[in-house]
């Protein structure tokens, strides 16, 4: 680690070489923010530049842990680290933009819950980092900052809506990004960065924003979660034990451990078949088929099984999310964004049948059918091996190619992802290898609250293949 630059540190490492006293959060926050000054201009994961800020709680770190040290006491997890947050959740004194121009003046009052609890767990955030208007497109670009490139190849997208987050923490700015997931915007750009991430069950990390004039609609609640990217699984699973600390403000909020029973014998993984419907990449799907044998090759038992209605699973998502979308949202975010947006939009909304207030609320029934038939098919295969797509990543601007492409993409390339919102299920996201020079990551879905089984088996792929973006670095 002595050799090695600060800024390629894992959160875990990094903590302890504070706690130990080896560097100084000054001096770890000083190397973040001078290699985020000399990467970011090319990427613009960053777009709100808390340096100034973050140079101040350094010291302050610094001056807490030596007094620590006097009376004995124990400091945060996360004491002295770099983190960045996503621009859609609320850090006090700055704008919650959403990548929204209208928004670009909508200052938080307070921090939300998951600023709030790497901030209790010491940690110093460094950077508020890039998203599509509304946190509604899977690619990252809006008016109010720009495009957000990947860090691999620029002429291809670093996925969305948490695409900043994504790029930031593989291009080695900060250790733990913060992002959000309701339709895979955590997984997808893990998968496109070489990173990785947990999008934990409904309810592990709390949320909430102070500056939220109306609450979010229902299923949108639901089918959404809090949770950290990083380029280590230790690092996801320190950042996930964090973030999900207790918060009152969250009323779905849930006190389940982080830890639970090891199943008896070797764990079975259900290796997904593919759909018959799908058009796939022979590569990425190559990459599945490795994953699992690094997951044979550590103990578990896997086999190839048929999902549970995936497809019907996904149209659900689809149905239930633009229908609030369409009925609650359309007419302010119409008002006020871009034709990027409002192209990709109309492009969502072909994909879902709008549904009235009956069709609503048997929507919202079928759900609970689908997830006792999951929960059920889970008891039986405690772990789920998916690709997190199915073809190779795209184009930072593919989602704008009318209605027939963003069908493509939403229904064919990623319907393994967004399927597992509606459901409310933990999935992690790892990177097993490169196609064509690209990250390539797989989907490890399990039960409710097990986001343990999913690490420690996105952690035994790790072991085999590697933490990803150290090749990044090293061809750099």
């Amino acid at each position: 680690m002595t050799t090695t630059p600060i800024w390629q540190w894992s959160a875990v490492d990094t903590a302890a070489a504070i706690r130990a006293g080896k560097v100084s959060a000054e001096q770890v926050v000083d190397a973040h923010l001078a290699h985020m000054h000399a990467v970011n201009p090319a990427l613009n994961a960053v777009v709100v530049d808390l340096g100034e800020a973050a140079r101040s709680a350094a010291k302050t770190a610094d001056a807490t842990l030596a007094e620590a040290r006097k009376q004995g006491h124990e400091v945060g997890p996360l004491h002295g680290v770099p983190v960045t947050i996503k621009i859609n959740i609320d850090v006090e004194g700055e704008a919650n933009s959403n990548g929204v121009v209208a928004l670009k003046d909508n200052i938080a009052p307070g921090d939300s819950p998951v600023v709030s609890n790497l901030r209790k767990a010491g940690a110093i955030v460094i950077g508020l980092t890039n998203t599509p208007e509304f946190s509604l497109r899977a690619f990252t670009d809006n008016p109010l900052h720009g495009l957000t490139r990947n860090p691999w190849n620029a002429d291809v997208t670093c996925g969305g809506s948490s695409g900043g987050a994504g790029a930031a923490v593989a291009a080695g700015i900060g250790t733990i990004a913060h992002g959000n997931d309701i339709g895979g915007s955590l997984r997808w750009p893990a998968h496109c960065n070489g990173v990785a991430t947990i999008k934990p069950t409904q309810g592990r990390i709390p949320a909430y924003n102070p500056s939220a004039t109306a609450e979010r609609p229902l299923m949108a609640q639901f089918m959404s979660s809090q949770g950290p990217l990083a380029r280590s699984v230790a690092d996801v699973r320190l950042g996930l034990e964090v973030m999900a600390q207790r918060d009152p403000r969250d009323p779905w909020w849930v006190p389940a451990p982080l830890e639970g029973p090891k199943p008896k014998g070797p764990i079975k993984v259900a290796l997904a078949k593919i759909p018959a419907d799908m058009d796939t990449d022979p590569g990425v799907i190559a990459l599945q088929r490795k994953a699992a044998d690094h997951l044979a090759d550590a103990g578990y038992a896997v086999s190839e099984v048929e999902l549970p209605d995936l497809s019907g699973v996904w149209q659900l998502w689809a149905d239930l999310i633009m229908s609030e979308v369409w009925t609650l949202q359309k007419d302010q975010m119409l008002a006020v964004s871009g034709p990027d947006f409002q192209k990709t939009l109309h492009g969502f909304v072909a994909l879902a049948s709008q549904l009235d207030k009956a069709g609503y609320m048997k929507a919202i029934a079928d759900r609970s059918r689908h997830i006792r038939n999951w929960l059920a098919f889970l008891e039986e295969h405690p772990l789920v091996l998916t690709p997190t797509t199915v073809k190779a990543t795209p184009a930072v601007d593919a989602d704008l190619g009318g209605d027939a492409r963003v069908k493509e993409l939403f229904w064919n390339d990623l319907r393994f992802i967004s399927s597992i919102n509606v459901l409310g299920l933990p999935g992690a996201v790892v990177p097993v290898g490169l196609h064509n020079g690209l990250p390539v990551g797989v989907q490890i879905v399990g039960s409710r609250y097990r986001e343990d089984l999913c690490l420690d088996a996105a952690a035994a792929i790790e072991r085999k293949a590697g933490v990803l973006v150290e090749q990044l670095w090293q061809d750099r």
